[in-house]
């Protein structure tokens, strides 16, 4: 398990630290309705399932239930309320209401869409992170959701300064950004070195001005450790490459904050049904 603090935006910050409330009816999981899981944002695992969620009305995602021994109840600060928390890693959730009679269960727990992951998974257990760069990020993420074992995939910037940066913005150089994306797999189907493995097989990491025609500091090949496990691991794999011949330019860089890019890069490649133009599979290991 590796908590993902590192790549947290503020607003994450603040709901999972300071126990901070996102704004009602606006937020990603309100009104989705669809098959599948609710993570914990921090540490992965599975807090509840898609068929135990119900239209409250709150503006906020509510779930009758959770998985059994996930989640914690505690008093709240205000002495008026139950604040829940992931049971693994104590991340905030939100709170829980009881003898609203809007379900046969009788309670709701009220979460904060920023404290949590939708998968679209309903038996995973447990998951991990990895972020990575490897050019335009359209490519890369097609190429992704295709391997087994990768659950949500997620294009956004990282590794520069500038504040909630904009496609244009890092597209202009003088944000430090790359385009990027953050990867979740299922722990007990996959691992960080197979996903680091196929990374390196998506795209050329030998490519030291960017990837294919895409040039330019935004396109160059990273990844992004959230610890020193994921850093020995990419090390050992340049390593192997570098025995084979490989002049590998791929940067090792310490986790920094993830933006998650504008909505319309999401799913680039599925929306448009277009394929991509600078990344193929070539085995290298």
């Amino acid at each position: 398990m590796n908590l993902k603090t590192k790549s947290f935006t503020p607003l994450i910050q603040q709901v999972i630290y300071e126990r901070a409330t996102e704004k009602p009816f606006s937020n990603e999981y309100d009104l989705l309705d669809q098959p599948g899981t609710y993570l914990c944002r921090q540490c992965g695992i599975a807090l509840f399932r898609a068929e135990t969620k119900f239209p409250s009305g709150c503006g906020w995602p509510s779930f009758d239930q959770p998985i059994p021994g996930t989640v914690l109840e505690k008093p709240d600060p205000d002495g008026m309320r139950t604040e829940i928390v992931c049971a693994r890693c104590n991340g905030h959730l939100g709170h829980v209401f009881k003898g609203e009679g809007l379900t046969p269960l009788n309670t709701r727990h009220c979460v904060n869409s920023v404290s949590l992951d939708f998968v679209n998974d309903l038996t995973v257990e447990d998951t991990e992170e990895a972020i990575v760069a490897a050019g335009c990020f359209w490519g890369v993420e097609h190429y992704f959701k295709k391997m087994p074992g990768v659950l949500k995939t997620e294009v956004g910037y990282t590794g520069g300064y500038s504040i909630d940066p904009t496609y244009e913005d890092v597209c202009g150089h003088d944000t430090g950004h790359f385009e990027a994306i953050r990867v979740i797999y299922d722990s007990q189907k996959t691992n960080f070195d197979a996903i680091c493995r196929y990374f390196f097989e998506i795209h050329d990491p030998t490519q030291a001005n960017g990837q294919g025609p895409d040039l330019g500091p935004q396109y160059l090949s990273a990844v992004f450790y959230y610890d020193e496990e994921q850093k020995a691991t990419t090390e050992s794999l340049i390593k192997i490459l570098t025995e084979k011949g490989f002049q590998v330019s791929t940067k090792i860089l310490p986790m920094s904050v993830f933006w998650p890019a504008e909505h319309y890069h999401q799913n680039y490649y599925q929306k448009t049904r277009h394929e991509p133009y600078c990344h193929r599979y070539t085995k290298r290991f």
